[in-house]
């Protein structure tokens, strides 16, 4: 029995090993905002029969063998070390137990999950919060899976609010389509030409960033040492989708364009305020994105498929993307923000440097090791400014164990970064979660310059005639 158990090892791949390594251990947190206590919430039978069948990686450990190489062992898991329910003082107010909940959260994502017991663990916070009767943590080491993965197994465990025999359904993921191939030759020529030269130019850069150019050190980058084991804050901010989908229509382009415009404005609003010299400094956001070729979520047993379009893994890779600088210009005409960030990622949609990155750090793991490779990522981290992750929820309510769930969101711990700022659209809303190096970056400050980017975009475009559509 025990042979066929070692026979069953699942190695683990290179992108988990990079995440898990003596140089980087990164975590995802997931956020679950309940409008009702949580006091009946079966968790441990939930855990049990729902949460472990999922993957094989929630009931193993990583562990190498004798070669060397890493693989995921099967262990019986106590579920009592894995469910945390804090306790906070009785009989304080809402406001208080915000900060408690905040310093709770803040805490719990700077803490190493041990090796010896699979990498995850949920807390129940049952006190109520100006913005929840009560909450649930996921934290899940990134080895496990990246964002798309853990997604879909925390869908597997949730049902829609108003019926539970309907399935949730989620915004289009679907990319632009290509142009026609009736386009002229010229066209055609031009666009390879481009291709080519935008591929040379991003892969280049992406070595030089991963390697020898840092970016200026500013209010949101502290310098190339990483703030690793530095104290950490989390919050959030939100913004209604119809608005953004307001401004995206007046403007034509896409939700994910007016949110990175938002983010990149408010980001360099608060570096001019902390320092004017910053509005200007090279600074570049660090973009992780999914390279499954697929238009949403797939089910557990699909992801799980081994000729599945969209398996379950780390299927992630990044992309150096530029800060647009702050000008006269731009300080006066906020949608050039949104107009640049829509130009840049059409720009970086006409180039191969993103599969080139990911091949070269795939031959460099196979002749060097996989610790190399995580220091080179390390490096890569700690010389850009920020990293910038988002996901698509569900458009409609969900709920556990009929527990209707209010807010959802997440972010990324565990890196050398000072600010992570991660998306997330549910129901009505999109979330803009903040993981800020505390005592460096001013939370309550960039959150502010976040909405007043917002507020200033939104302004803006409103002065934009809506063409009238058929």
């Amino acid at each position: 029995m025990e042979h066929q158990k070692e026979e069953l090892a699942e190695p683990v791949s290179p992108v988990g090993q990079y995440f898990n390594s003596s140089v980087l251990c990164i975590y995802i947190i997931g956020v679950l905002e309940f409008e009702v206590p949580i006091d009946d919430l079966q968790t441990y039978a939930l855990l049990q029969d729902v949460f472990l069948p999922i993957n094989p990686r929630f009931s193993s450990i990583m562990v190498q063998d004798k070669n060397g190489e890493k693989q995921w062992k099967k262990v019986d898991v106590n579920l009592k070390d894995h469910v945390n329910i804090p306790i906070f003082p009785e009989g304080k107010t809402v406001e208080l137990h915000d900060k408690y909940f905040h310093d709770y959260l803040s805490s719990i994502a700077m803490e190493q999950l041990p090796q010896s017991r699979p990498l995850w663990e949920i807390h129940m916070i049952n006190y109520p919060t100006s913005d929840a009767c009560s909450t649930l943590i996921f934290k899940l080491h990134h080895a496990l899976g990246d964002g798309y993965s853990l997604m879909g197994a925390l869908l597997s465990c949730l049902h829609r609010a108003d019926d539970p025999f309907l399935p949730l359904s989620f915004p289009s993921l679907k990319q632009s389509k290509p142009e026609p191939s009736t386009k002229s030759f010229c066209r055609k020529l031009s666009y390879m030409l481009s291709s080519a030269f935008n591929t040379v130019s991003d892969f280049g850069w992406s070595v030089l960033k991963s390697s020898i150019i840092s970016d200026d050190r500013t209010p949101i980058r502290f310098g190339d040492d990483g703030a690793d084991f530095q104290p950490i804050s989390i919050s959030s901010i939100t913004f209604s989708i119809h608005h953004i989908k307001d401004i995206k229509s007046r403007l034509g382009v896409t939700i994910n364009d007016v949110i990175t415009g938002i983010v990149f404005y408010g980001t360099r609003l608060y570096m001019q305020d902390i320092d004017s010299k910053s509005k200007s400094s090279h600074s570049t956001a660090l973009v992780l994105l999914n390279t499954r070729n697929i238009e949403g979520y797939q089910s557990i047993n699909d992801m799980l498929n081994t000729k599945a379009k969209g398996p379950w893994g780390n299927k992630i890779t990044f992309l150096h993307v530029p800060i647009p600088k702050l000008n006269e210009t731009r300080t006066s005409t906020p949608l050039e923000f949104i107009r640049d960030s829509h130009n840049i990622i059409k720009r970086k949609k006409q180039s191969l440097g993103v599969v080139l990155t990911g091949t070269l750090l795939d031959i460099e793991g196979k002749l060097r090791g996989q610790e190399v490779v995580a220091k080179r990522i390390r490096g890569t981290l700690t010389k850009s400014s920020a990293v910038i992750s988002n996901l698509v929820g569900p458009v409609q309510q969900m709920a556990l164990a009929n527990h209707p769930v209010k807010g959802l969101y997440f972010t990324l711990a565990g890196g050398p970064e000072s600010l992570v700022i991660s998306i997330m659209s549910y129901m009505e809303v999109i979330k803009v979660t903040l993981k800020t190096e505390k005592d460096f970056i001013d939370e309550q400050k960039l959150k502010s310059c976040m909405q007043s980017a917002f507020e200033m975009i939104l302004q803006a475009a409103m002065e934009i005639p809506l063409e009238t559509k058929c």
